[in-house]
């Protein structure tokens, strides 16, 4: 039995077909989608770098079943950078070398533009690194993300302003 969903992935309004209800974002995303940048790390739910933003909230893509989504805004790192510019998260993320080996980096840019977005962490290292928890890095780039968060951070609050003048 097919199923259908309607779901906006990255702008684009798009009808998805699948036969099995089983299937993850994910998998969606990468196989039936061919959007390779969210990353399969533990398929557990456990490391992040599989992070999205499914409304505007961070979602584990490899524990969240495609069919219960229906009608979703999906947003993925192929999906930040506009007109050729990149988003500030990920101009930060180059600037203070936020990644090692880059297998986690989709993840955690995602991640940490969702934490911008849900809650403001007023640049507190602390805060960020809570709200950042639920990404993994083999390589140990902690210091280098926390920077980046800050500065995105700082740079997004800047934009909301300039806007609102």
């Amino acid at each position: 039995m097919n199923h259908s969903i309607q779901l906006t992935i990255n702008g684009e309004r798009r009808e998805v077909i699948f036969d099995d209800p089983r299937v993850t974002l994910l998998d969606l995303l990468r196989e039936r989608e061919g959007l390779t940048g969210t990353k399969k790390g533990c398929d557990r739910g456990q490391c992040g770098a599989c992070t999205i933003l499914v409304d505007g909230r961070r979602v584990v893509s490899c524990l969240s079943l495609a069919l219960s989504h229906d009608g979703a805004d999906i947003v993925t790192i192929e999906g930040l950078a506009k007109d050729g510019e990149l988003h500030p998260v990920q101009a930060a993320f180059i600037a203070h070398d936020g990644f090692q080996c880059g297998y986690c980096t989709p993840g955690q840019i995602m991640s940490a533009v969702g934490l911008i977005g849900e809650a403001q962490t007023d640049g507190d290292p602390e805060r960020i690194r809570e709200g950042m928890s639920g990404n993994l890095c083999r390589c140990g780039a902690y210091a280098g993300i926390t920077e980046a968060v800050i500065e995105a951070e700082a740079t997004i609050a800047g934009t909301r302003q300039e806007k609102a003048a």
